[in-house]
């Protein structure tokens, strides 16, 4: 009597399970989230993300540096506006001049090679914290003015030298009109990595503090995806991939881990996940408390990421895990 397999051999030693392993991360799959602020050399700690910074842009260059010659290739820019500087129109966002505007162009100069991607949204320029521009009087969110808003604040990041936008506001309509503005415009080679299903999650605490961008009124449900829903994923898939979106993503990551999987088996586009604040907030609170294994907890939770089927994944973590890579 004898068994017909035994699967553990594949399991035996650390070099099996290496070759043998079907899932590998590698530091080209990581995007790294970057906060910049006003002024000169200034890094803030964010509180409710220990071990992660806001800079100013000097410092951000500084940082770009380092982590392009870690390995990572690719970098996803939010801004802190000054709080005289919002309004319920965002024209900031797309000032020539503004801090985003100036990042890209210095990020380009100094790493020609980064691929830049910057963040499309109102909330950090709005006076009322929402990702759009708002109803005063219904407190509703007007989609097609905010189109056109996002639509010259896209414009204004192709013209810095963006190599990709990365929309993240979830109004309708919005990668056709800025696929078209883009073409109409000159800036062909602008790709376009588009929140294809960002859900309205509590776990976006974190940046909502790194950036003073909660909102100032009620929430955003209205306009992000209810975290009952699966299949209206593929709806906002299928017309992102009909209005000329480059790259979809699934935010947050670890608790919709289900979504990437029925993005990755229903497009052939690249499909990029966001591993987002309060999920990294969650694990450097475990870990300072000794629940759990912090480099561990890491690479399993990015590997877990990518084994669902993200190629991509915007993280907190990325410099950490090319370092444990």
């Amino acid at each position: 009597m004898y068994l017909q397999r035994r699967n553990r051999i594949s399991r035996s030693s650390t070099a099996i399970r290496s070759m043998l392993a079907e899932t590998v991360l590698t530091p080209s799959d990581f995007i790294l989230p970057i906060f910049i602020d006003e002024g000169k050399d200034i890094i803030h700690e964010i509180p409710s993300m220990p071990g992660y910074y806001r800079r100013s842009l000097d410092k951000t260059i500084d940082e770009v540096k380092e982590v392009w010659n870690m390995g990572i290739k690719s970098v996803l820019l939010f801004i802190k506006c000054d709080d005289q500087l919002k309004d319920n129109t965002g024209k900031e966002s797309w000032n020539p001049d503004g801090l985003m505007q100036r990042a890209v162009k210095a990020i380009k100069d100094a790493v020609p090679g980064m691929v830049v991607m910057t963040d499309v949204a109102l909330d950090p320029y709005s006076i009322y914290g929402h990702d759009g521009i708002v109803d005063p009087e219904k407190g509703t969110i007007l989609n097609d003015a905010t189109v056109e808003a996002l639509t010259r604040m896209s414009l204004s990041h192709a013209a810095a030298g963006a190599d990709f936008i990365a929309p993240s506001d979830m109004m309708d309509g919005r990668i056709g009109a800025f696929r078209h503005a883009l073409e109409t415009e000159g800036y062909s080679n602008v790709g376009i990595m588009s929140y294809t299903a960002k859900y309205a999650s509590c776990f976006y605490g974190p940046f909502r503090d790194a950036l003073d961008s909660a909102p100032g009124f009620g929430d955003k449900k209205t306009y992000q995806m209810n975290y009952a829903n699966r299949l209206e994923a593929l709806t906002e898939l299928y017309n992102d991939e009909a209005e000329g979106a480059d790259i979809v993503m699934v935010k947050p990551a670890m608790a919709y881990l289900d979504i990437i999987r029925e993005i990755k088996n229903n497009t052939t586009l690249p499909v990029s996940a966001y591993h987002v604040s309060g999920e990294y907030a969650m694990i450097k609170a475990a870990a300072e408390k000794g629940w759990i294994d912090e480099p561990k907890a890491i690479i399993e939770s990015l590997t877990s990421i990518k084994r669902a089927g993200a190629d991509l994944i915007a993280t907190y973590f990325a410099k950490d895990a090319v370092a444990l890579l």
